[in-house]
């Protein structure tokens, strides 16, 4: 079981912040850092100092980390035209040394594209699917060759498809609860699929869906990996559980019915309890950005029982 670290920039963290948490996220043995791709903060939080782009930031952080992967739960393909997403994440690919991964959604928050002044175009899965073969087209396009597109909503003649990702192919993940267009989507171009905030029992049944959806397509279901993106709030005892809920306006009880809350003894059992489903890999969700103790304690008390160290 790999354990990311998942970030949620727009609720209030500056590109420091970020950095602090993705050198921490090395130092201590996790897998991976990822942060959402958004521009506007949600509920309460106060958002400040502002939002921070996501490939700016994975870019920065490419030069400042060693080991990690690198990516986005998820990149909104409304944000970033096709063409131009591949250019960026091929580059901070090569930043990197092919440490890059692509989670790339439709998109869905209206408000911030309001805000900051971004289409928000009604059919945007159909434009996602667009942007999927763009992308990977351009990616696996030989060099010397071209790449040409004509869709309904994306054209490309006689593209050179450069630059070239570092890796020979850049992981690309694919997410959601839809129950047809969504693993259809991922049996087609996801090497991973991700199922965000979900109970036991609505990730196992999407995970079949897509594992169906894989082998109708020509693939084995386990050419994909399963992971699931989980709140996470760790403490010692029920104080500091208690504490902690309190610090990101969570109560505990609805924080252990939804994700992975409690002592780490009771998070690892929950987390063998997605294990049980076909996950291989989880994102914790870590709402409090200042608070690396608790990272300190996952990496101490929880991720030696996942990886057998």
């Amino acid at each position: 079981m790999d354990l990311r670290i998942f970030t949620e920039p727009q609720q209030g963290a500056g590109y420091d912040t970020l950095l602090t948490v993705a050198k921490a996220t090395e130092d201590l043995g996790f897998d991976a850092f990822f942060r959402s791709d958004h521009y506007l903060r949600m509920g309460s939080a106060d958002g400040l100092p502002g939002p921070t782009d996501a490939w700016i930031t994975l870019a920065g952080l490419a030069r400042e980390t060693k080991r990690i992967r690198l990516g986005t739960l998820m990149t909104a393909g409304t944000f970033r035209l096709p063409g131009v997403l591949a250019i960026q994440v091929a580059q901070v690919d090569q930043m990197s040394g092919g440490r890059v991964e692509l989670g790339l959604g439709a998109g869905w928050f209206e408000d911030e594209h309001k805000a900051y002044g971004i289409p928000f175009p009604k059919e945007k899965f159909a434009r996602l699917e667009e942007q999927l073969a763009i992308v990977t087209g351009l990616w696996s396009t030989e060099v010397g060759h071209t790449f040409d597109y004509h869709g309904t909503y994306y054209q490309l003649s006689d593209s050179p498809a450069l630059p070239k990702p570092a890796q020979a192919k850049v992981p690309v993940l694919i997410g959601g609860h839809g129950a047809t267009r969504t693993p259809r989507l991922a049996a087609q171009y996801a090497d991973e699929f991700n199922i965000p905030f979900a109970s036991i029992e609505d990730s196992e049944r999407q995970f079949t869906r897509v594992k169906a959806a894989a082998e109708a397509a020509g693939r084995r279901a386990d050419d994909l990996v399963y992971s699931n993106a989980l709140v996470v709030c760790v403490g010692k005892d029920d104080a500091e559980v208690a504490r902690r809920a309190a610090a990101i306006g969570r109560e505990v009880e609805e924080l252990k019915a939804n994700g992975l809350a409690g002592s780490p003894a009771e998070v690892v059992e929950k987390i063998g309890k997605y294990e049980a489903t076909g996950s291989s890999r989880i994102y914790l969700q870590l709402l409090d950005l200042d608070d690396l103790d608790q990272l300190e304690l996952i990496s101490s008390r929880v991720l030696p029982q996942l990886t057998g160290a």
